[in-house]
């Protein structure tokens, strides 16, 4: 494929998803033609049918040839995205194509935007395809595991670049409104192609779009215009609710707002959800409970690994009302049997991470308890994964976990290959650079297993999946045992 076989065939795939109408062509073309600094462009048809990663190839290709673009996986996203701002239409215009979507339906309307950001390329479809993604049967029912390998692992040249480049308070962070449309730098990603919808919550200014990296089906983001830190309070639980009144279909959730037990960016508030259901959603109430003045809502501890309060009714005002009262006495709350203290020198450890959902007539409102303190022994956190277990996960347990969805990281995918290879081969690995550290857990699985060639792929994912399983009891406040759930009740009854 030449050069404008490429700008003529990424034409006839705006045309065809959607991103521009055929009369906006030529427009386009010269747009393509201006960043890649050429003085023409000759007609030339494309044969055959061409996937937008072929297409893009073939571009960036050219432009790394002429010195328009570092050859190098940020350069070449830096540059790629701007060729993709070209047929992206404007906010204004992507605005009033939902607003008259919703007026159809709130699925029609995420649909149309769904599509529209992978059709732009901020989803990148052909990276996340490659993310390895199997489902652990455990005693809390199907728990999905993913490896993510869509978000690009920078290189030596672009690490050396972030490192040496003029710190930029422009965004503020990575969810702010200021990167629609925003040409991204080395250390910030690109977002030329990034098309953001106002929506009103708590009677606030709020925003709502797609993650660039989806975790599962239409992996949404809601995020306060206004930079300003995550807050877990009544307010929260009321736009947690809002936003599930837009969009019925939608589950929200939050992280806690403190760290350890918190996401990754705690400076902007923010909420996750989208169009999946995720094993705690599918978990069942094991122990009913009845808080006093609140018997017309259905509540109880969930079956979870993790500590988990959920609460079911009619009315949002009652279900937030109740809520606030949980959290208020959680903030405070000390169990030393259990283990539970609120603050230590005046550091707080206590917070809430909540998740609201529609579901049979009903809002449910999930309260899933944390504790963020550390010890000596555990000073990455006593409710986190624990050091047996870093080997295959070692990061924070935030939302998205909680609910029972393992993100693990990329290296493991290699390792898992290579571990396949030593075990098949009766290999030592415990001075291996790459292996040793799952020297122990591999000689586990050759005790329990009689390993052969057919069933170790599986072996080693669903015992993946377990470890994943027994991560997230370590991070549940309450130990899942009788003593634990006495103690678990005792927290409820002190509300």
């Amino acid at each position: 494929m030449t050069l404008f076989q490429a700008i003529n065939a990424l034409c006839d795939y705006a045309v065809k998803t959607g991103l521009i109408e055929n009369d906006d062509r030529v427009y386009c073309i010269n747009r393509v033609i201006d960043i890649l600094s050429l003085d023409g462009f000759e007609d030339e048809k494309c044969d055959g049918e061409h996937s937008l990663e072929e297409i893009l190839k073939t571009i960036l290709d050219y432009a790394c040839e002429k010195g328009l673009c570092e050859n190098s996986v940020v350069y070449r996203d830096l540059f790629d995205t701007r060729i993709m701002g070209v047929f992206t239409p404007r906010p204004s215009q992507v605005i009033k194509s939902f607003k008259a979507k919703y007026s159809e339906s709130p699925e029609t309307a995420t649909e149309y935007y769904y599509n529209l950001s992978k059709n732009s390329d901020y989803i990148r479809q052909y990276r996340i395809k490659n993310d390895v993604k199997w489902v652990t049967k455990t005693q809390y029912g199907d728990i999905d595991i993913t490896i993510n390998l869509s978000k690009p692992e920078k290189d030596p040249k672009a690490i050396a670049a972030a490192k040496n480049a003029k710190q930029s308070g422009y965004p503020k962070c990575q969810l702010c409104i200021e990167n629609e449309g925003y040409a991204g730098r080395v250390n910030h990603p690109a977002r030329e192609n990034h098309r953001i919808i106002p929506i009103t919550v708590n009677n606030e200014k709020w925003y709502f779009q797609y993650s660039p990296y989806v975790y599962y089906n239409e992996h949404c983001i809601a995020l306060n215009s206004k930079h300003t830190p995550m807050v877990i309070d009544r307010a929260a639980f009321n736009k947690l609710f809002d936003f599930v009144k837009l969009f019925p279909h939608y589950f929200i959730g939050s992280n806690a707002d403190l760290p350890i037990v918190g996401g990754s960016i705690l400076t902007h508030e923010h909420f996750q959800g989208g169009n999946y259901t995720f094993a705690m959603a599918k978990a069942p109430v094991e122990t009913k409970v009845v808080f006093n003045g609140y018997n017309d809502i259905d509540a109880g501890i969930v079956k979870w690994p993790m500590s988990v309060i959920r609460l079911t009714g009619k009315d949002t005002f009652r279900i937030t009302e109740l809520a606030e009262k949980i959290l208020d006495k959680w903030r405070a709350y000390d169990d030393e049997e259990a283990f539970i203290f609120s603050n230590t020198n005046g550091v707080p450890h206590n917070a809430i991470t909540p998740i609201a959902r529609f579901r049979d007539g009903k809002y449910e409102l999930d309260l899933v308890l944390r504790n963020n303190i550390t010890t000596d022994e555990y000073p990455d956190g006593y409710y986190h994964p624990h050091p047996e277990y870093h080997h295959i996960k070692k990061e924070n347990i935030g939302l998205i976990e909680v609910m029972g969805l393992a993100v693990l990281p990329s290296r493991l995918k290699n390792e898992m290959s290579a571990l396949k290879t030593a075990i098949l081969n009766n290999d030592d690995i415990s001075s291996d650079e790459l292996l040793s550290k799952h020297y122990e857990w591999s000689q586990m699985l050759k005790s329990k297993y009689t390993v052969t060639e057919d069933n170790i792929d599986g072996i080693i994912k669903d015992e993946i999946g377990l470890v994943f399983s027994a991560i997230l009891e370590q991070c549940g406040v309450f130990e899942r045992s009788d003593e634990g759930k006495q103690q678990f009740l005792r927290f409820i009854e002190s509300v």
